[in-house]
């Protein structure tokens, strides 16, 4: 697929930074982060680069709002939102970004500027977390450990060789076909009980590992309590 992103037809639009940030996520979305240059962000706006640097100092600064931007898309909780609806909502919603945005998640804790979207998104999580009871350490533990699994479970899901639950009983046959099940009857059991059963999808196993990861953090809320 070309990562060229085509300038819409008829009167050109004021450029602002918005527009440079949104035609860059339009770019790494088509192409991967490999496709996003000065160049071809000014070739998609229809601009000269020199232009672009206007509104964006330089590459940095265009990764640090292409991470704003992807932020910005997750639903944030509320201080007065159960925490573990809000926590579960957010971290699904999470998921949901990264999908869209397949070259986001390596970047999302890498940013050392980040903008007003990401600390907003932050500084609500851990509001949400403190407004439950959670004492700040308990706090730390539980963004860790639901970012860790969403943002692992993304990269993870973003490498494999399929996207929808056709294309994976097509996959897991052909490898299923590839050596003796005798010789690895676990890996084969697993294969044919589970994931070749009618409806397998293995986006439903982050929500499976999600509540986990919950249950756990809710036992440790209540033994604080106690």
């Amino acid at each position: 697929m070309s990562a060229e992103v085509q300038p819409v037809a008829g009167r050109r639009q004021p450029l602002t930074r918005g527009r440079v940030i949104e035609a860059a996520v339009a770019l790494a979305d088509a192409g991967g982060l490999q496709s996003l240059t000065m160049r071809r962000l000014a070739q998609s706006l229809g601009v000269e680069p020199m232009s672009v640097y206007y509104h964006v100092a330089n590459k940095a600064d265009i990764l640090d709002g292409v991470v704003d931007l992807v932020f910005s898309e997750i639903e944030l909780p509320s201080p007065e939102e159960p925490w573990r609806r809000a926590m579960r909502r957010r971290a699904l919603s999470a998921r949901e970004a990264m999908v869209r945005h397949p070259w986001a998640p390596p970047l999302m804790e890498s940013r050392t500027n980040p903008g007003p979207a990401t600390l907003r998104h932050h500084d609500s999580v851990i509001g949400n977390l403190r407004a439950a009871g959670f004492s700040i350490a308990l706090t730390a533990h539980a963004v860790s450990a639901i970012d860790g699994y969403t943002y692992g479970f993304a990269l993870q899901e973003a490498a494999l060789p399929f996207d929808t639950p056709e294309q994976t009983a097509e996959v897991a046959e052909m490898i299923l076909a590839q050596f003796p099940r005798e010789e690895y009857p676990n890996l084969a059991e697993l294969t044919i009980e589970h994931i070749l059963q009618p409806g397998y999808n293995y986006a439903d196993e982050f929500e499976f590992g999600l509540d986990l990861i919950l249950d756990g953090l809710e036992r440790h809320l209540r033994a604080a309590g106690r």
